[in-house]
């Protein structure tokens, strides 16, 4: 990682990439002008991997910022906001919710850079730049915007396919195309990628073959429901390809699991042994948009944080803690239960638990974190994954907005799990040897007793939500269900509680278990009603204004 981040002052003090106003106007009718486009530049190996660095950072900012987990985990309900982001929340989301936008608004630019630096290698690369590395640029350009594709698709249905911004300067023509033809042609791009992307990365932190082949089996077990049929059976040819490409990570890519699940979130976990694809970010003053902002958001307070901390309203859902094994459902209101699952601790912080990584500031000094107990009757459960605490916990590289530490976008443990859920299929449960012994990998890293017999569902369902939680990844395992089963896709969210909760503990600090209870006086906003017509976010407000051919029907896409 250390070259990907180094590499930004020099770009930056090259060219300006300022992208933060860039929106449709600049990917769905004209090609960006704020990129790198000096041929001068692009003449030895290293300048052009230095042309395609910012892929892993600024690009993807304004989705990375706040829109993750608005999408990721707010609507999915692993997380809620008692006064900010209702929209996402209470499933509401508007043309004009600003996630909702500047999602839209990242996943473009993505796609508009990717195709810039695609044809800026093409035409400028010079004489003494190898192939392999044009080639190895290429395919990180096209990995970047095959990924944003997917997340267009599964959030938005159908979306125009563009890959070369230039040609629409002279094509009014172009509107969406259906999902299923997105589907197949980022499937085929990434079969493609993962033939031009070496085994190893070229610089710490840069994709490899596993980082597609891994993107493969997560794209083809999601499309084995878009191509389900009529009576909701997945296809099983995809299924299958999701197996084996899972399968080819885990044995052969050389990743592997931590061995403790709280490590992945211990600074400093960069592209650790686990990490398949992480965005690169980097603490950067002066230089907005290549620094990691959103634990500003997430952190509870300002005693742990660096002039922020403003998540104090933002923590686990009711329905979340529900899914963590060793808290039990006793009641209609209450829950409580000693916490077993070792997952839960180091996604969400619970009134007296400890965390010596974090500094915290007291009256009178500072001591390692005790998450406080206000004992109040709305006492949240903050979130604590991506949470590194100040300055001073990380090597003097923290400042307001401004963090050093990467976002994950593909761990190895989604691969044990994809392959399962493959094996899976459209049974109603599996005995499979391997399907369980790679489940039980991901789960007994966790504290937990090894599942036996049958794996289910609703078991590898919950296993995805927790393993998980706050990494923007829950909305779209319930998007990859609504394709083939909307009905248990309803009833999963429309069965959840995001209301208050006040959260007791047995002792302070150093509690051995918790007391919920449902908070009394909030009876509102407790359900949402999830259904066909709510379920995929419309296109923002904005972009149908500047782009109104996103209102014509979708046609397939056909390549050119």
């Amino acid at each position: 990682m250390q070259y990907v981040k180094n590499i930004y002052t020099k770009l930056i003090a090259l060219a300006p990439f300022a992208l933060l106003g860039a929106c449709s106007e600049d990917f769905l009718e004209r090609p960006p002008k704020d990129a790198i486009v000096d041929a001068g530049f692009y003449q030895t190996d290293d300048q052009v991997l230095a042309s395609t660095a910012l892929l892993y950072s600024k690009v993807w900012f304004d989705y990375n910022d706040k829109a993750s987990y608005n999408l990721g985990d707010f609507r999915a309900g692993t997380a809620f906001s008692a006064w900010n982001d209702r929209g996402n929340v209470l499933f509401n989301t508007t043309g004009n919710t600003p996630e909702n936008g500047s999602a839209w608004r990242s996943f473009f630019i993505v796609v508009g850079q990717s195709n810039l630096a695609i044809q800026n290698i093409r035409k400028y690369a010079g004489v003494s730049v190898s192939e392999g590395v044009k080639k190895h640029a290429m395919a990180e350009a096209r990995f970047m915007r095959a990924l944003a594709y997917r997340f267009l698709v599964m959030n938005w249905g159908a979306v125009p396919v563009i890959e070369n911004n230039l040609t629409l300067l002279s094509d009014t023509t172009v509107q969406r195309n259906t999902p299923k033809s997105v589907w197949k042609f980022i499937t085929s791009e990434m079969r493609q990628i993962a033939e031009d992307l070496p085994e190893k990365p070229v610089r710490v932190g840069r994709l490899t073959k596993w980082s597609a082949e891994g993107m493969l089996a997560r794209f083809y077990l999601t499309r084995s429901g878009v191509e389900a049929n009529a009576s909701g059976q997945r296809n099983q040819v995809f299924l299958d390809s999701a197996k084996y490409y899972a399968d080819r990570v885990i044995t052969l890519s050389g990743a592997s699991l931590l061995p403790k699940y709280g490590n992945l979130f211990l600074y400093p976990y960069d592209n650790n042994a686990e990490s398949l694809f992480s965005l690169q970010w980097v603490y950067s003053p002066g230089a907005w948009g290549t620094q990691n902002s959103t634990p500003a958001y997430l952190a509870y307070g300002p005693d742990i944080a660096n002039g922020d901390g403003w998540g104090g309203d933002k923590g686990a859902t009711w329905w979340v803690m529900q899914q963590y094994e060793g808290i039990k459902t006793v009641s209609e209101t209450v829950l409580q239960g000693r916490t077993v699952d070792q997952r839960l601790k180091a996604t969400f912080m619970l009134p007296g638990a400890s965390y010596p990584e974090i500094t915290q500031t007291i009256p009178g000094g500072s001591q390692k974190l005790v998450f406080p107990f206000v004992g109040t009757d709305n006492n949240f459960i903050a979130i604590k994954k991506y949470i590194t605490g100040k300055a001073v916990d990380v090597g003097g590289q923290a400042a307001q907005q401004n963090y050093g530490h990467d976002t994950y976008m593909m761990r190895l443990a989604e691969m044990y799990l994809t392959y399962a859920e493959a094996v899976l299929g459209n049974n109603a449960s599996t005995t499979d040897s391997k399907a369980l012994q790679y489940f039980n990998q991901v789960h007994t890293r966790a504290g937990l007793s090894p599942v036996t017999g049958a794996l289910t569902f609703d078991q590898l369902f919950k296993e995805r939500i927790v393993e998980f939680a706050m990494e923007g990844m829950a909305w779209y395992d319930l998007v990859s269900l609504h394709y083939y089963n909307p009905t248990k896709a309803y009833a999963i969210l429309n069965a959840q509680d995001r209301g208050f909760f006040f959260t007791k503990p047995d002792r302070f600090p150093d509690p051995t278990s918790w007391t919920f209870t449902k908070t009394a006086w909030a009876t509102a906003e407790r359900k949402i009603d999830a259904n066909s017509g709510n379920f995929l976010l419309p296109i923002p407000s904005a972009e149908l204004s500047q782009a109104p051919n996103l209102q014509k029907p979708a046609v397939d896409y056909q390549r050119k």
